[in-house]
C-alpha cells in the first residue's frame, strides 16, 4: 500500500480514515505474533456472551489475531505466508472496504461509478491477455465461470428452453465433452449444478500412442462426436486445458477449434499457461487459446493478490441471454466484485503484472535446466520451456536385485520414493512450495509451480538452487535404499521370530515384526504380549547411535505393532541390523518372562513365609511357656533365668523359589547359596571406536584398528604406571563386614565367600 500521505489528497475524508484503519488493523495483526507469545491466555479461544456495551475496534483485533495464531506451533509457515502478502495485497484488501463503503451511495452515483469500474478492469485483462472483444465475468468460485457458460450455451442452442426446460433436453441430450487429464470433480460439479445426469459427461482420454500422455486425443474426440451426433444426442462444450492441474501441459488448441467450428462447439480453456498470454513472447500452443471461446483466468495466485475474483472472458452478441444465464447482472452491488482487482491492477500497472509473471517462467527454466544435470531425475515429457510448471520425479536406475521383482512392484516401491522426496523438499525449501501429485501414467511426482505459490511465498533463484542441492544430496539415499531392500527381506525371512511386512506405501529400507511369542497363550494375552514386545523394541531401538530412523508407521496405517525402518545409507550392514534386532526382541522377551516367573514365584513364597512364621511362633509359645509372653512378668523371668534358644530365621532363595533356614548363616557367619542367574543380555551394539551402529567396516577399517591398538596399548602403559595399593595389615583394626549396596556397585567383582569368613574370623580373633 502506498504511503498514508497519499489519503488526504482524497476528496472524501471517509477514505482517508478507511485508508488509516485498514493501515493500523493490518500492522496490528502482522505484529501480533510478538504479543502473542508474550502473554498467552487460552482463555482468549473460549466464545463468550456477547457483551451488551460491544467492544472497541482494538479488542476484537486482538481477538482475531489470537485466532489466527492459535495453531501457528503446528504449522509453523502459517505467519510467513500472512507476511509475504505484500503493499498489493494491501490494494485488495482496501478494494473490499471500498466496495462496502461505495455500496451505501445513491443509485445513479453507484451506477456510474460501477459501470466505470467493470468497463475498465475487462478492457485492461483483455488487452492484457490478448482477448479482443471479450466480456468479463467476475465470480468467486473458480468454476463458477464455466457454470455459467453452460447455462449460456445450453439457452443458445435450445430455444425453448425458457420455457420448456428439461423436456427440450430430454428429447434431445446435451453432452459437455472434457479432457481426462482435467481437474477431478469439475464434470461432476457442471451436472449437478445444472441437473444434468453423468451421462451428459464425457472424458476424452489422452494420446496412448503417439504425443503427450497428457494432451486430449484430437482424432478420438472426432469419433465420439460423430458418434453422438449420430445417436440423436447435441455436443455442447469442450473443456481444453491451457497447462493441465497435474504436469502443467497444454492441449492442441489449433486442431481443437477447428473441430469445434465444424461442429459448432463451444470451446472453453483453462490452465496456468493462459498467464504467459501477458509475456512478449507466447509459444504457439498457448496462443491459439485466444480464438475460443471463453477462458478462466485466476490472476489470485498468479499475481499474490488475497481475495481477488477469478475471471472468465467470453465473446457472445446477445445480452439478453447472457442476462438469463448470469453472466451479466443489473444490480450495481455485483458489479463490485472488480473494484479489489481494479484497485491491484492499476497498482501493479502493466510492467509489474508482466515482470510476476516473467519472474515465474524464469524460476521453471531455471530449474529445469538444473534437473537436466542429474542423472537419477526425470522430468515430465514434452515439456514446454515457457511453461510455469515442472514435473520431475526419481528414476529408478535398477540393481541385481531386481530381476526377482516385478515391475509393478517396482512401480509403487518408486512412488512411495517420490512421495518422500516432495515431502522432504517441502519442509526443508519451503519457499518454493512444491508438491507432489499422481500422474496416471508416471505414477507419483514432484511439482514445481512457481506461478501459483511464489507470488505469496516469495521465491527467488537461490531458492530454486538450494532446491537443486537439496534433491542432489536426497537421491542417493533413495537409491541406496531401493538397491537394499530385497536383502533387507531376505534377512528378515532367514531369521526366526521375525516376519516381513509387505507395505509399498512406505518410503524407507522395509517394515518387520518381532512374532517369538509363546503359542501356550490365547490369541487375546498372546497380540498383547506382541504390541509389549514392540513397543519396548521400537523404544530401545530409537536409543541407539545409528543414522537409520525407526518408527510405528503411519498414524492410520493397515499393520500395527510394527517397526518401520527409515532411508538408508551406502554403508549399511544389513546382517547386522536384522540379527541386533532379533537379539534384542529376545532379550526383551526373555526378561518379560523372568520377571512374570519371578513375580509368581516371590508371591508363593510370601505365602509360605506367613505359614512357616506362623508355625514357629507356635513353636516358641510350646517351648518357652504362657509366663514368658505376659510383657512385665516375662521380661523378670527372661532376667532370672534366660533362655538359651538358637536364633531362627528365613531367607528367601530367589533362584530356587524357596524359602531356607539362616542357621547355617550364623554359625559361618557368610551367606551361602548359589547365585542368581545372571540377566539376559546380548552381544549387539558391539563397534569399533568411532563407528556408529550397522556400519560396513569401509577402506577406514584399517585406521580403526590402527586407533584401537594405540589405546589398548597406551592403558597398558598406563596400568604398569599406576602404583600397586600395599594390602592390610590383618592386625589392623577392621569395621565388621556388611554386604551392602555401595559394596556390590562394581558388578565386575563379587565378593568371595572364603574372603568373607577369613576377614570374619580375623575380626573375631
Amino acid at each position: 500500500m502506498q504511503n498514508q500521505t497519499a489519503f488526504p489528497q482524497m476528496m472524501d475524508p471517509a477514505l482517508t480514515e478507511m485508508g488509516k484503519n485498514l493501515n493500523e488493523a493490518m500492522k496490528m495483526l502482522e505484529e501480533g505474533q510478538r504479543s502473542a507469545e508474550e502473554e498467552k491466555d487460552t482463555r482468549k479461544d473460549i466464545p463468550g456472551p456477547l457483551q451488551g456495551s460491544g467492544q472497541n475496534m482494538v479488542s476484537i483485533l486482538q481477538l482475531v489475531q489470537t485466532l489466527m495464531y492459535e495453531d501457528e506451533e503446528e504449522d509453523p509457515q502459517s505467519y510467513r505466508r500472512i507476511q509475504n502478502v505484500g503493499e498489493q495485497g494491501n490494494m485488495a484488501l482496501l478494494g473490499h472496504s471500498l466496495a462496502a463503503y461505495i455500496s451505501v451511495l445513491d443509485k445513479d452515483r453507484l451506477r456510474k461509478l460501477t459501470t466505470r469500474i467493470l468497463s475498465d478492469t475487462t478492457l485492461w485483462l483483455c488487452r492484457l491477455f490478448r482477448y479482443e472483444n471479450g466480456t468479463a465475468y467476475y465470480h468467486e468460485d473458480d468454476r463458477e465461470g464455466l457454470l455459467k457458460v453452460c447455462r449460456l450455451i445450453i439457452h443458445s442452442r435450445y430455444d425453448d428452453y425458457t420455457t420448456e426446460g428439461f423436456n427440450v433436453l430430454f428429447n434431445k441430450q446435451p453432452v459437455i465433452y472434457m479432457s481426462a487429464a482435467s481437474r477431478p470433480g469439475l464434470g461432476q460439479y457442471l451436472c449437478n449444478q445444472l441437473g444434468l445426469p453423468l451421462s451428459c459427461l464425457c472424458r476424452v482420454p489422452c494420446n496412448t500412442m503417439f504425443g503427450s500422455p497428457h494432451q486430449m486425443d484430437v482424432a478420438l474426440l472426432d469419433r465420439l462426436l460423430k458418434d453422438d451426433i449420430q445417436s440423436g444426442k447435441l455436443p455442447l462444450l469442450l473443456v481444453a486445458n491451457a497447462g493441465t492441474p497435474g504436469a502443467g501441459h497444454t492441449d492442441k488448441l489449433g486442431r481443437l477449434k477447428e473441430l469445434c467450428d465444424q461442429y459448432s462447439i463451444w470451446l472453453h480453456v483453462e490452465g496456468v499457461n493462459l498467464a504467459t498470454l501477458a509475456l512478449g513472447h507466447v509459444s504457439t500452443s498457448v496462443l491459439a487459446a485466444t480464438k475460443c471461446d471463453s477462458m478462466t483466468l485466476t490472476l489470485g495466485p498468479w499475481l499474490g493478490l488475497p481475495a481477488v475474483p477469478a475471471v472468465t472472458l467470453y465473446r457472445h452478441e446477445d445480452p439478453s441471454l447472457s442476462l438469463a444465464a448470469g453472466l451479466t447482472t443489473s444490480q450495481p452491488v455485483e458489479k463490485l466484485r472488480a473494484l479489489p482487482l481494479w484497485l491491484s491492477l492499476q497498482y501493479l500497472g502493466h510492467n509489474g503484472i508482466v515482470e510476476r509473471i516473467k519472474h515465474t517462467s524464469q524460476l521453471s527454466r531455471r530449474l529445469l535446466e538444473n534437473l537436466k544435470n542429474l542423472s537419477s531425475i526425470k522430468t515430465s515429457v514434452e515439456h514446454d520451456e515457457r511453461s510455469p510448471v515442472v514435473v520431475f520425479k526419481f528414476l529408478h536406475e535398477g540393481s541385481k536385485s531386481d530381476s526377482t521383482l516385478n515391475l509393478s512392484t517396482i512401480e509403487r516401491e518408486s512412488d512411495a520414493m517420490n512421495q518422500w522426496l516432495g515431502e522432504q523438499l517441502a519442509i526443508l525449501i519451503p519457499s518454493c512450495g512444491v508438491d507432489t501429485v499422481e500422474l496416471e501414467d508416471e505414477g507419483t511426482c514432484v511439482r514445481f509451480n512457481p506461478l501459483m505459490t511464489s507470488a505469496v511465498l516469495g521465491t527467488t533463484a537461490e531458492d530454486v538452487d538450494q532446491l537443486v542441492e537439496c534433491i542432489r544430496l536426497k537421491t542417493p539415499a533413495i537409491q541406496n535404499t531401493l538397491q537394499l531392500k530385497e536383502e533387507f527381506r531376505l534377512e528378515v525371512e532367514r531369521i526366526a521370530g521375525l516376519s516381513y511386512i509387505v507395505d509399498y506405501s512406505w518410503a524407507g529400507l522395509g517394515v518387520l515384526r518381532y512374532e517369538h511369542v509363546s503359542e501356550e497363550l490365547d490369541v487375546g494375552k498372546r497380540e498383547a504380549e506382541r504390541e509389549k514386545i514392540n513397543a519396548s523394541l521400537l523404544k530401545k531401538l530409537n536409543e541407539l547411535e545409528s543414522d537409520l530412523s525407526f518408527s510405528s508407521g503411519p498414524e492410520f496405517g493397515a499393520e500395527k505393532n510394527c517397526i518401520y525402518i527409515g532411508m538408508a545409507t551406502e554403508d549399511l550392514d544389513v546382517s547386522e541390523l536384522v540379527e541386533t534386532i532379533a537379539t534384542m526382541g529376545r532379550d526383551i522377551e526373555e526378561n518379560t518372562k523372568l520377571l512374570e516367573n519371578m513375580t509368581e514365584v516371590v508371591r508363593k513364597g510370601i505365602l509360605e513365609a506367613e505359614v512357616q512364621l506362623l508355625k514357629a511362633n507356635d513353636e516358641r509359645l510350646l517351648e518357652e511357656g504362657v509366663l514368658r509372653q505376659i510383657p512385665l512378668f516375662g521380661s523378670v523371668l527372661n532376667w532370672l533365668s534366660p533362655v538359651q534358644a538358637t536364633p531362627k530365621g528365613r531367607t528367601f532363595n530367589l533362584t530356587a523359589g524357596s524359602l531356607e533356614s539362616t542357621e547355617t548363616t550364623y554359625v559361618s557367619k557368610a551367606q551361602t547359596g548359589t547365585s542368581p542367574p545372571p540377566t539376559p543380555t546380548s552381544g549387539y551394539a558391539k563397534r569399533h571406536p568411532g563407528q556408529k551402529l550397522f556400519k560396513r567396516l569401509s577402506r577406514n577399517s584399517d585406521a580403526i584398528s590402527e586407533t584401537s591398538s594405540i589405546s589398548h596399548l597406551e592403558e597398558v602403559e598406563n596400568l604398569e604406571a599406576a602404583p600397586t595399593p600395599e594390602p592390610q595389615s590383618p592386625s589392623s583394626p577392621s569395621e565388621p563386614f556388611t554386604l551392602s549396596s555401595a559394596s556390590q556397585s562394581d558388578e565386575s567383582q563379587e565378593p568371595d565367600p572364603l574372603d568373607i569368613k577369613t576377614v570374619e574370623s580375623e575380626s573375631l580373633r
